[in-house]
């Protein structure tokens, strides 16, 4: 299986670290967020991993090459000339990726599973979903709304009371709200159904889900003693350190 790792992003929550380094070598635990990411997918049985890249490309290339790619392939998908945001970036992969399955990884998501354990839950859905993203019940602003089926309806900004789905008059007051983890198992359809629909140019994977769930099966998936960390503020790196010794194999 293919791995995609979104690592394209200017890091702004970062600041001042990633005003001299991309967001994906910012170290935690003596070693780059890649390095940790690159090493789960490895362990996970993905072999070929395609990297996004744009802010300071260079850097992030050279350090995978610097590694040996981890011994397994890695290959990058240029944005240099224009950041393409999540939707866009994969969009942008396509012939990198293929046809076949993949599992798309941010790299500032730390988290305690084994990538397997989520593999493994997402491909025995009875359904075959577009997409099934790994969500947890975890406090934020931002949720997806899932039905009692497990599949996507919608999207929620609890703090604005904005609402967004394919049916205007959905009653949101017997859905699940569930955060994102940034962890998705994708079929190799997605790219069909973009060309199809007519998605193009820069755009989040998040308006995609939201707008193509009334279509399409997009499903989550809950994995039992979840634990995630967004390392995208400099305040969450301490607490990242200590997660990383913690549940990482370092």
């Amino acid at each position: 299986m293919k791995g995609f790792i979104f690592a394209a992003g200017l890091g702004t929550r970062l600041k001042p670290l990633t005003d001299t380094m991309p967001k994906a070598l910012v170290p935690v635990a003596g070693k780059p967020l890649i390095h940790h990411l690159i090493l789960k997918m490895k362990a996970a049985g993905i072999d070929d991993v395609v990297v996004n890249v744009h802010h300071f490309a260079d850097a992030v290339e050279a350090y995978v090459r610097g590694q040996d790619d981890f011994g397994i392939r890695v290959r990058f998908s240029d944005e240099r000339d224009l950041l393409l945001e999540t939707g866009g970036g994969l969009l942008h992969a396509r012939e990198l990726l293929g046809d076949g399955p993949f599992l798309a990884h941010n790299v500032d998501i730390l988290t305690n599973i084994d990538l397997r354990t989520f593999i493994d839950a997402a491909t025995g859905c009875v359904q075959r979903p577009l997409a099934s993203l790994l969500v947890s019940d975890r406090p934020t602003r931002r949720y997806f709304l899932f039905g009692q089926d497990g599949r996507l309806d919608g999207w929620t900004d609890i703090s604005t009371g904005e609402v967004r789905s394919p049916d205007e008059g959905l009653d949101i007051s017997g859905l699940t709200k569930l955060a994102f983890a940034g962890v998705h198992l994708i079929s190799g359809d997605i790219f069909r159904v973009m060309e199809e629909d007519g998605w193009n140019g820069r755009f989040s994977i998040t308006d995609f889900y939201v707008r193509e769930c009334g279509r399409h099966c997009v499903k989550g998936v809950r994995i039992p003693g979840l634990k995630i960390l967004d390392v995208g503020k400099t305040d969450s790196l301490k607490e990242a350190e200590i997660f990383a010794n913690q549940f990482l194999k370092l």
